[in-house]
């Protein structure tokens, strides 16, 4: 996987540090696909991309409060003393966060996995009640979601999907805020306990469903696809989905592969070298894709 490596400018460091008071010798963190993360001392920085508009974080940084409101794992942003989380520095949108310790866990260890898909449903019955109004940019997830065939993905065109994927939002009304992106390199661990869940920049308001069908995939693993045992653990853990069956389960998971596969191209098109593991994982991903096929 490729992470961006935007710096930490002294432009960057003076406006953090008149906004925040951070100070210190930074770090860059590990990872990081579109917003780059430096720890000084007991915060961290985080660089967001030049496209992203400040409008667009501070929306995703508002879910990120509501869910921290009630769920102490839920790391979210530091406000400014204007009451703002997000300052422009050079066009890029700049917000602070607190550091935690711990370390990605790894799904392939029972007790961890079944630890993310506890606090997944915790997660969702956090935002249950958060009502944001539209998100100024829609997510990427969101393309093709409702059943429009996503422009960006034509080489896995499926109309079949599309149409199902129509039909199981009219029989699936429940909306509220997901955290978009619920993956092992999004949350941290200690042992076997996930401590905090980061990165709220793909939130959206969408059906639960969805959000639980994509954690599956990303906690199982690349050849069987998602994990049952994760998708049990969670509703046991009284999140707010309704349970799926086999079909539902592979639909909502191929809508996430598809989103792997135009995110992809998106990268090979802005000028991304992907290496032999990163091309072994698309190939295989998208391998599932139709593996998974009803």
């Amino acid at each position: 996987m490729l992470y961006v490596e935007t710096p930490l400018t002294p432009e960057i460091r003076a406006a953090a540090t008149l906004a925040w008071g951070v100070t210190g010798e930074a770090e860059r963190l590990h990872g990081g696909e579109e917003s780059a993360a430096h720890r000084l001392g007991d915060h961290v920085i985080r660089v967001g991309p030049a496209w992203r508009a400040a409008a667009e974080s501070e929306w995703c940084h508002a879910i990120a409060r509501h869910a921290a409101a009630t769920l102490p794992e839920a790391v979210a942003p530091l406000p400014a003393p204007d009451g703002t989380t997000v300052i422009m520095v050079a066009g890029r949108p700049i917000s602070c966060w607190p550091y935690v310790t711990g370390s990605w866990p790894d799904s392939g260890v029972p007790a961890q996995r079944v630890a993310g898909a506890r606090l997944l449903a915790r997660l969702h019955e956090s935002l249950a009640d958060c009502r944001p109004g539209p998100r100024p940019a829609p997510a990427f997830q969101e393309s093709g979601l409702y059943g429009d065939p996503p422009p960006d993905a034509a080489g896995l065109d499926d109309p079949a999907l599309d149409r199902w994927l129509a039909a199981f939002h009219v029989t699936h009304p429940l909306r509220h805020p997901l955290h978009g992106d619920f993956y092992t390199g999004n949350t941290l661990a200690r042992d076997d306990e996930i401590v905090a869940v980061l990165d709220w920049d793909e939130t959206f308001v969408g059906a639960p469903e969805l959000e639980l069908a994509a954690a599956a995939l990303e906690w199982g693993d690349d050849v069987n696809g998602p994990s049952e045992e994760f998708v049990a653990a969670y509703h046991e853990a009284g999140g707010t989905a309704a349970r799926l069956d086999e079909e539902s389960l592979a639909q909502l998971v191929r809508h996430k592969l598809r989103r792997e596969y135009a995110y992809f191209h998106k990268a090979v098109a802005a000028g991304v070298a992907h290496d032999a593991e990163d091309l072994e994982y698309h190939h295989t991903r998208v391998a599932l894709f139709h593996q998974l096929r009803p």
